[in-house]
């Protein structure tokens, strides 16, 4: 069908109108690769904790390019130099840095492909879309791959305060509810500055940078890392280990053609080819979520039961402490499970299992957020804050986590 080329200004929840600014972003935002976005959870199966987190990769990319057009105002304002070419490529990279994702988001990374990370994933489908874009997405490819010689472009796409972070913070924070990470995105905007080619966040800013900070490790806490998204995440990700294992037992079992692909062949990055991409963009939720409606009418005990718990919202027990479980804790679950339901301990080890969650809301040693005092001097943000506790965020906080069933009569 012939495509449309009149402009849009589209209207979001969060910061109202944005609008699409130009012809070529309307083309991107139109093509099938990005609209399969629609269809991909930006919070995985978060919603099982939070009703309204049923908010998508579309959405956040929309909510970053907006954000975009600001930073771009507010740095053009204070002398920064930037081409309406560097303009559009800025805007062309946040919008696109989250094309890679897979089906529900983080939760299934590296699940249906091995040591292929979405950024990899993303960074194939820029360079694809590149080809049939006459090569205009050069730029914007060079900025996300941080090989642009202005080292704060890519700064604006991936760093410690990057527009990225900015939107899903207020989105995920707006989405479930969870008023601990609505941060100030447009303070923060407005106080960014650019010293010596790095981006700097003006010294009247640093209360928000604060904020940003505190808000992050508690969205962490509370909503990403929340026990229930936890083990719902752990679930799906053994749904497909189980659902591999059977077909490459012989098993037969139903599921889409794109799904099916990447449960019947083993893909990684040396493998990945343009073949592999199209596959790949067919993929979303609804596959996978199809497949374990139909499976969890299957005869494997295994994949039917691991199926129904999502599908029904009745997962396991999560246990999360500061210590790492025994070996004795987990065999007694494991063995008890086993006795019950006559299976191996093989079997026992999809629903008895234990892991580590880590938390580190700042990284001093990488890539700082620097705040500009007035007499020009630039210090990172946890030397200059007067908050006792911003120095504790620079540490990663490991927990413990075990899963086992709950007990039934």
């Amino acid at each position: 069908m012939a495509s449309q080329t009149k402009l849009k200004i589209l209207n979001d929840p969060i910061y109202g109108f944005i609008t699409i600014p130009s012809e070529r972003i309307f083309r991107i935002i139109e093509h099938s690769y990005f609209q399969r976005l629609r269809r991909i959870s930006q919070m995985g199966l978060s919603y099982l904790v939070y009703p309204g987190a049923h908010h998508t990769r579309f959405h956040h990319a929309l909510g970053c390019i907006h954000l975009m057009q600001k930073a771009v105002r507010v740095l053009r304002y204070k002398g920064v130099a930037i081409s309406e070419k560097e303009e559009e490529a800025l805007q062309i990279a946040i919008l696109m840095h989250d094309i890679g994702h897979g089906p529900f988001s983080h939760a299934m990374e590296n699940s249906l492909v091995e040591g292929v990370d979405h950024e990899s994933i993303s960074l194939l489908f820029m360079e694809e879309m590149n080809s049939n874009f006459n090569q205009s997405l050069t730029l914007a490819i060079d900025i996300f791959k941080g090989s642009y010689e202005r080292k704060f472009m890519n700064q604006l796409i991936s760093s410690q305060l990057d527009m990225d972070r900015l939107d899903y913070l207020k989105r995920d924070s707006f989405y479930t509810g969870a008023v601990e990470g609505n941060i100030n995105s447009e303070r923060i905007i407005t106080m960014l500055n650019v010293v010596d080619d790095q981006l700097v966040i003006e010294e009247k800013g640093i209360y928000s940078v604060e904020k940003f900070l505190v808000g992050r490790r508690l969205m962490y806490w509370q909503v990403y890392l929340h026990k229930t998204s936890l083990v719902a995440e752990q679930l799906l990700i053994r749904v497909l280990k189980r659902a591999k294992e059977l077909i490459d037992n012989g098993t037969e079992l139903h599921a889409s053609t794109p799904l099916m692909f990447f449960l019947k062949n083993k893909i990684t990055r040396e493998n990945f080819d343009s073949k592999v991409l199209k596959m790949f963009a067919r993929l979303d939720d609804n596959d996978v979520l199809s497949a374990m409606k139909e499976w969890m009418h299957c005869d494997d005990f295994v994949l039917k039961n691991l199926c129904a718990m999502i599908i029904n919202r009745d997962l396991l027990k999560v246990k999360i402490k500061k210590k790492k479980p025994s070996v004795e804790k987990l065999k007694k679950r494991s063995e008890a499970l086993q006795k019950k339901y006559n299976i191996s301990e093989e079997e026992a080890a999809y629903f008895v299992f234990d892991g580590e969650i880590a938390n580190l809301a700042y990284q001093q040693e990488n890539d700082n957020i620097n705040i500009l005092h007035k007499n020009g001097k630039i210090s990172d943000v946890v030397k200059v804050s007067d908050q006792f506790n911003l120095k504790a965020l620079t540490h990663t906080v490991t927990k413990y986590y075990m899963c086992y069933p709950k007990v039934k009569d």
